[in-house]
């Protein structure tokens, strides 16, 4: 009888180890889905170092919560914003410190809940510049709109796909140059058992109004993990800038996200 339990509580023991392992590389796939009905709120540190002439510090926090919501049958509506929070020091041509929050965007895309012809993952709609700054320098002053598309393809353990947009600025301090930016994110991601990932991308900024383009390049590892009942990802890589004259040498990204899973 002995034998029985032991030999019941073993076989009980694996099921509950590979259903979490299940269920770390299923949502470690999902995450390579920015629009996938999963609820996430990414807490995602960048530090660069060696910023313009005056070999500047800047520690970028953005604050990302994803949060799709069922409109229909068919079709989610996936909001997504991007807070940041700032503290640089000499970034500016002795300009001194700053630290405060900087501009939101704020997008918003209409996606179908299943995959279309081919597999395809797309959603689109629109994209949204808020002055949310509290400095002077971390800001635009300018409230902006434009479009936002991402489309995407999920292949066995690969994900590769684009995320776009384009902000014009409608209003604001006439004081401060107007916005008219294009953002550029190919990415493609590999996941591994256990909830492991390794995700390849580049950010890439156009600024058509200045000629100016900036960007970083980013390899980053990451794994799901739980804390206490809490589902999250932590993740960290480096980073490449390249482009622009204020530009930093090299930084680091790293972070925390946290997981909501919700059938919408």
């Amino acid at each position: 009888m002995r034998r029985i339990c032991l030999s019941f509580c073993f076989c009980a023991l694996i099921n509950m180890v590979m259903t979490a392992q299940n269920d770390a590389d299923a949502l470690a796939k999902q995450l390579q889905n920015p629009i996938s009905s999963l609820i996430s709120v990414p807490f995602q540190g960048n530090m660069d170092f060696g910023i313009g002439p005056d070999n500047g510090t800047r520690f970028t926090l953005n604050i990302q919560p994803v949060i799709p919501v069922s409109i229909s049958e068919n079709w989610n509506l996936v909001t997504r914003v991007v807070l940041p929070f700032v503290s640089q020091s000499d970034v500016l041509y002795n300009s001194g410190s700053q630290t405060g929050l900087s501009d939101a965007v704020v997008s918003g895309f209409f996606s179908p809940k299943e995959p279309t012809k081919g597999g395809l993952i797309w959603g689109a709609g629109p994209v949204f510049l808020v002055p949310t700054a509290t400095d002077d320098a971390l800001g635009t002053h300018k409230f902006g709109l434009g479009p936002t598309v991402v489309a995407l393809k999920q292949s066995g353990s690969i994900t590769f796909g684009c995320l776009v947009n384009h902000i014009w600025s409608v209003a604001g301090n006439d004081d401060y140059g107007d916005v008219n930016t294009t953002f550029f994110q190919p990415f493609v991601a590999k996941n591994f058992a256990g909830g492991y990932a390794l995700t390849f991308n580049t950010e890439l900024s156009q600024s058509w109004d200045y000629h100016a383009t900036s960007g970083a390049i980013h390899v980053v590892g990451s794994k799901v993990i739980s804390i206490g009942s809490q589902l999250a990802q932590v993740f960290v890589g480096p980073r490449l800038h390249y482009g622009g004259a204020n530009s930093a040498d090299w930084g680091i990204r790293g972070g925390l996200t946290l997981l909501f899973p919700k059938k919408v």
